[in-house]
């Protein structure tokens, strides 16, 4: 097997990190962040790095916790909450999310997660109204890969320092930072039914992921590559398909073109356009 090592300097990062989240939450005239707090490592890690970046006082954590919900979960939420000393407010979401599903018994569990991950953006975006702040978030680059994401549920965001991150690379930079350690060491779940957990769900785990993902995505090995790397065939196929298959969520909307300047195609407006 071939030796992979994505081990990261935290400190750089860390720097990298919480600059970027200033000065793009700057240049677009704001001075404040929302973000969504559901316990996990990835929420976790981005409410540390923000708070760091603007400053406790203008982060907004947001727990929103659904009935069946791990009461553990919000319990490390509060930990961070509470080591962080950012504002926070609780808005349970089962009252929003309940009438559709009662519309829908037979709706499979993707159906109704899918649901809850969207109902809990429309919370972030009001209190992003509301606080003044802009949205900050929470998926890190084994996700965003892989398509394990909800579209315009847990992907959307103003801004996101995570998106270049492995899965295992959060972990490093989280246990650098001080997230608490039993939201290091608890397996990695959306909380979105009772005992479900990413690694469960997906089939694989993020450890052999992160170490595909790497040759694929960053090193540019061909699947062929890949197994004479060590992988399976099986592992590689899976892996592959599904990076090709979620293109569309990494995305923004495909334009059909129809005139000469066509937005994303050929009117690139800068992004630090006057800034």
């Amino acid at each position: 097997m071939t030796t992979i090592d994505l081990t990261i300097n935290t400190d750089l990062v860390r720097k990298i990190l919480t600059g970027f989240i200033r000065t793009e939450i700057t240049r677009m005239g704001f001075e404040r962040a929302v973000v969504g707090l559901s316990g996990g490592i990835d929420s976790a890690l981005s409410c540390y790095l923000t708070a760091e970046a603007l400053g406790p006082q203008n982060v907004l954590a947001v727990r929103m916790p659904y009935r069946t919900s791990s009461p553990d979960s919000l319990e490390d939420a509060q930990k961070v909450i509470d080591a962080l000393g950012v504002p926070s407010i609780t808005i349970p979401i089962t009252e929003m999310v309940e009438p559709l599903f009662e519309r829908f018994p037979d709706m499979s569990a993707v159906r109704r997660g899918n649901i809850m991950a969207r109902a809990r953006m429309i919370v972030l975006y009001d209190q992003s109204a509301a606080f003044g702040g802009l949205v900050v978030g929470t998926g890190n680059k084994t996700e965003i890969l892989l398509g394990y994401t909800t579209l315009y549920g847990d992907s959307a965001c103003a801004i996101n320092p995570l998106g270049d991150l492995y899965k295992t690379q959060v972990r490093q930079l989280a246990r650098a930072m001080g997230v608490p350690e039993s939201i290091l060491t608890k397996p990695p779940s959306a909380d979105l039914w009772k005992g479900q957990t990413d690694e469960g769900e997906l089939g694989f785990t993020y450890a052999e992921v992160d170490r595909l993902l790497y040759l694929l995505v960053d090193e540019r090995f061909s699947p062929e590559e890949c197994i004479e790397a060590g992988f399976t065939p099986e592992f590689v196929h899976v892996v592959t398909e599904r990076i090709r298959r979620n293109q569309f969520k990494r995305v923004p909307p495909i334009i059909a073109k129809l005139s000469n300047r066509t937005v994303g195609y050929d009117f690139l407006y800068l992004r630090d356009w006057g800034t």
